[in-house]
């Protein structure tokens, strides 16, 4: 049956079905779309026979919505949604957001704070004997004893929380598949234990001897030392070749993750994006307006899954994974001659993408035996001499659909690592990138300009976004277009000091970028940066690190990125005293804020020699720059 999974009685009823085997629980509204972990777990279990049916934004405040299908036959299935709870309703200021982009109408507030936890408590109560199995990136990222932004503190792993029997971490198809047949051949919930890819609870009379224990939620939550030791090892166990089990004791309970699942092969990919997915919402949306998260992704193809470029702030290694899986050509293309016989479809594909669009293969042959190599970067701060660069099978797949009936323009939206691609000896796929597949700007994450800043990160020195934009100019003067880049950029993540702010914007103003969006460094579960920020220190070095954690000292280098606009003068002035800059603060053309800089002047400060970033030579003409 093409349809919308069952989302109430009736619709189960329709069907023919006494009982479901699963309710799914998601903090999202229900959209049948492969870019959402909810359809594809779903659709996975409709394929293999079992009947699914789909409970989205449950009403929390009471139990009605949790009894809806009654009790499951094999359990129960939740997820905050596509991204954490708490980062769907706060900002990096914590502050309430406005809207949600993934609730109907954009409305706010619609699951609660903490979502898992939140409906698997409620579900234990109304069906204590019931499987409950919890998954998605709120459990995925929150597995372990971690910090917690919020509460500003070491939380225990959610496991212990949510009172679910299962978690399951990374990407969850073949997870899922075993758990269910097994449930459904009459198996207890306890005896799947073996699975990999799940974390689950124990006494720690039950603890596996094997693979490596952490630093108990005890320890870390006592010692900032002993939760960077433990971050380290959890981060540097996430590989599907050579990756251990690893133990986290808390208290009289043992949390037991298992080595993770292998990533799915190219066959099992495309067997997976080939289900029957509507591709949109629910049509119970329709009079609240849609859901907003299906703009961006409606006329989207993802070709792959896993990043080995591995940014310290990012959550994709600690999720998907460092290695390299994608689908085949004719998978791809098939998805695409879907999109094109869609009555909204344009003429415009916005993306063949995936977490980083022009990953197609694993860096290097090294790692097809050996696994990715621990505490190693494979692009920062240098390309890893043994880096395969080859974009010729990429290249081939976008060819083939910008070719299609029906298709105008094919776009890469999802970003790409420029680094990589400069370490291609074949420019034909920058320079068709430049001209076919660009809708007016590329974006890109330079982050950055300061090394030490960037060797945090986990990103390549800016020399490399120096020589790309150089290259990116060059080639769009040669098919006569006028195109922009639009920088990422990321203030106050830990390693900035107001130095490295101040060399920031300098940078801007010499090459004439005024960003009109600057991300400030969040701290979201499950990524080294965060560790760094709660500890300050570096856990792969245990060196101190410099944090701005007050929201002033945020604000401080937050201003500097935009120093152009007068609404931040004020910042930018104390910013600029603060570091004795004087020499930033006139109407010289290396000035960034105008003003007498006579007040508390000292002679030799202002003699002192401008910042680093003064003195790098222009990457690109300054006009060509996308002013957002």
């Amino acid at each position: 049956m093409n349809d919308f999974l069952p989302v109430n009685i009736e619709d189960c009823k329709k069907r023919g079905w006494d009982e479901v085997d699963f309710v799914y629980v998601t903090g999202d509204s229900y959209v049948d779309h492969p870019s959402f972990g909810a359809a594809i777990i779903t659709r996975v279990l409709e394929a293999k026979g079992f009947k699914v049916a789909i409970l989205s934004q449950p009403n929390w405040k009471n139990t009605k919505d949790f009894t809806r299908y009654g009790k499951p036959r094999l359990g129960f299935l939740v997820t905050s949604g596509n991204i954490d709870s708490m980062v769907a309703h706060y900002t990096a200021a914590k502050k309430l957001r406005h809207d949600d982009a993934y609730t109907a109408g954009g409305v706010a507030g619609k699951r609660p704070d903490r979502a898992v936890i939140v409906y698997s408590n409620i579900i234990r109560k109304l069906y204590p004997d019931s499987p409950i199995i919890i998954g998605g990136l709120e459990a995925s990222l929150r597995r372990f004893a971690h910090y917690d932004y919020w509460d500003d503190d070491i939380r225990p792993s959610i496991l212990i929380d949510s009172k679910a029997d299962i978690l399951i971490y990374g990407m969850g198809e073949n997870q899922i598949i075993q758990i269910a047949e097994r449930l459904d051949s009459g198996e207890d919930i306890t005896s799947l234990r073996d699975i990999k890819g799940i974390c689950y609870a124990v006494d720690v009379r039950e603890t596996p001897y094997d693979g490596v224990e952490v630093p108990s939620l005890e320890n870390c939550m006592n010692s900032k030392k002993e939760y960077a030791k433990s971050v380290r090892i959890e981060q540097d166990e996430q590989d599907h070749i050579r990756g251990r089990v690893v133990r986290q004791k808390h208290g009289k309970i043992m949390i037991v993750q298992n080595v993770p699942m292998p990533p799915l092969e190219t066959e099992e990919l495309d067997w997976v994006y080939s289900l029957p997915y509507m591709r949109t919402y629910h049509p119970m949306y329709e009079k609240l307006g849609g859901v907003p998260g299906i703009k961006e992704v409606e006329f989207s193809i993802t070709h792959n899954r896993g990043c080995f470029g591995a940014c310290n702030f990012c959550a994709i290694q600690f999720h998907q994974g460092r290695y390299i899986t994608s689908r085949s050509k004719e998978s791809i293309v098939e998805e695409a001659r879907k999109l094109t016989a869609s009555k909204d479809f344009k003429g415009y594909i916005h993306d063949i993408g995936g977490p980083t669009a022009n990953f197609r293969k694993p860096s290097c042959e090294f790692q097809l035996e050996h696994g990715l190599c621990k505490g190693k970067k494979c692009l920062a701060p240098k390309p890893c001499p043994n880096l395969i660069s080859n974009h010729e099978e990429y290249l081939d797949i976008l060819r083939t659909v910008r070719e299609l009936p029906r298709v105008k323009k094919v776009f890469i939206r999802s970003g790409i690592r420029y680094d990589y691609l400069l370490q291609d000896k074949d420019d034909t796929f920058f320079k068709e990138l430049v001209e076919n597949h660009v809708s007016g700007q590329l974006k890109v994450a330079p982050e950055h300009c300061s090394a030490s800043v960037l060797d945090k990160m986990g990103k390549p020195h800016i020399e490399a976004y120096i020589e790309f934009s150089k290259r990116y100019f060059r080639y769009t003067n040669e098919v006569n277009k006028e195109q922009y880049l639009v920088p990422y950029l990321m203030s106050s993540h830990p390693g900035s000091t107001l130095d490295d702010a101040i060399e920031l914007a300098c940078f801007l103003n010499k090459n004439h970028i005024r960003p009109e969006q600057v991300q400030d460094f969040y701290p979201t579960p499950g990524t080294i940066s965060t560790c760094m920020f709660y500890t300050e220190l570096d856990p792969y070095t245990m060196e101190s690190v410099f944090v701005a954690k007050t929201p002033h000292d945020k604000a401080l280098q937050r201003a500097l990125l935009q120093y152009y606009n007068p609404k931040n003068h004020k910042l930018c002035e104390e910013a600029l005293r603060k570091a004795h800059r004087y020499d930033l603060i006139g109407n010289g053309k290396n000035c960034l804020i105008k003003g007498s800089v006579s007040q508390n002047r000292n002679s030799s400060n202002s003699n002192r020699n401008n910042s680093k970033s003064n003195n790098r030579n222009s990457y690109g003409r300054g006009k060509k720059y996308k002013k957002r």
